[in-house]
């Protein structure tokens, strides 16, 4: 398999974050009405998926330039803080101190190679990440932004609605219910990093592009025919696959369904997806796909003795998800990064 990283600019808010699995789910929508897209088309290539995976998507990461140095803002391993932080010196109240800090260290940089370090001073909180963003920004950005007290780098914002009849532009007699929902916002002039593992037999590099293009230039998830989900594509660059075998650890970079058979120690966050179909079957009578519980991206896989690692991702699909579409498949692939960890 080959490595493609694919720069994207978000343009609006998100109702759905930009995780590997929901990604694959809008990219095979894509193939399925562009049977160009997939050599063979997509049936062919999900009949196989469990054997063979032709794209692996990762979940979208914050992309920094700082001083002509590039450096990516991966999700804090879910390892243990006693395993990342050194033990603080002092007495109880300088401990507590420490810990709530290094609580707050929600971001692990990671430099242009994809090297994982987890020296302390790479890991930042969400405050450390939002000034480097800042320090970035070009002169208009910072004047519009500045005094407007955010805090975050991603900021939750909340949208009223209802549901309108289209026939009267009312809603309806005795149908008055409002509701909210949250769309998330990255900080202006935000780039993301999306990695992409593809089969040469199935897609090429032009053709990934060609489809995410269209997923943000129609809307990416939830309230998309509202406008939210969009984005714009910037660079899509060839890497290096990280060698398989080195290293005693893995990092997953996207919601990952571990395999059976042989598996070291493993440190997670558990994530179900409730997924539901989209496009044409959003509409169907049962568009609600079962739940899935996975590993949520940063899961950190410790190599078993008896365990081989030959390959550039980690984990299996998960099938029968759904009784409207019983092809359909949820990615439970997730690439990986190696890195050496400290047993």
């Amino acid at each position: 398999m080959k490595l493609l990283e694919v720069t994207i600019k978000p343009r609006t808010g998100f109702g759905t974050p930009l995780k590997g699995d929901t990604v694959f789910g809008h990219f095979c929508w894509q193939a399925a009405h562009d049977p160009e897209l997939l050599n063979g088309g997509l049936d062919r290539w999900i009949s196989c998926y469990e054997e063979k995976p032709f794209a692996v998507f990762s979940t979208a990461f914050p992309k920094l330039n700082q001083k002509g140095h590039r450096r990516y803002a991966l999700k804090r391993p879910d390892l243990p803080l006693a395993r990342l932080f050194p033990a603080a010196a002092g007495g109880k109240r300088e401990l507590m101190r420490r810990r709530k800090e290094n609580a707050g260290k929600k971001w692990l940089l990671v430099p242009a190679t994809l090297d994982i370090s987890l020296a302390e001073t790479n890991f930042v909180s969400d405050a450390e990440l939002l000034d480097m963003a800042f320090g970035e920004a070009a002169d208009d950005t910072k004047r519009a932004i500045r005094g407007k007290g955010r805090r975050s780098y991603i900021t939750a914002d909340v949208r009223p609605h209802n549901t309108i009849n289209r026939m009267t532009m009312t809603t309806g007699e005795g149908r008055f219910a409002p509701y909210e929902a949250n769309l998330l916002h990255y900080f202006p002039e935000t780039e993301l990093a999306l990695f992409v593992l593809y089969d040469e037999d199935a897609v090429d590099a032009d053709r990934i592009r060609s489809g995410l293009q269209r997923i943000g230039s129609f809307g990416f998830g939830r309230d998309a025919s509202t406008g939210s989900g969009r984005f714009d594509l910037a660079d899509c660059t060839e890497r290096e696959l990280p060698a398989a075998d080195s290293g005693n650890a893995r990092y997953a970079l996207a919601p990952v369904l571990p395999g059976e058979g042989p598996c070291g120690d493993l440190f997670f966050t558990p994530f179900t997806r409730f997924g539901r179909h989209g496009d044409l079957m959003a509409t169907a009578s049962n568009p609600f796909k079962n739940p899935v519980i996975m590993a949520d991206e940063g899961a950190v896989f410790i190599r078993d003795e008896n365990q081989s690692w030959d390959k550039p991702y980690l984990g299996r699909p998960a099938t029968g998800v759904s009784i409207s579409q019983p092809q359909a498949v949820v990615q439970g692939y997730a690439p990986i990064l190696p890195f050496k960890l400290e047993i």
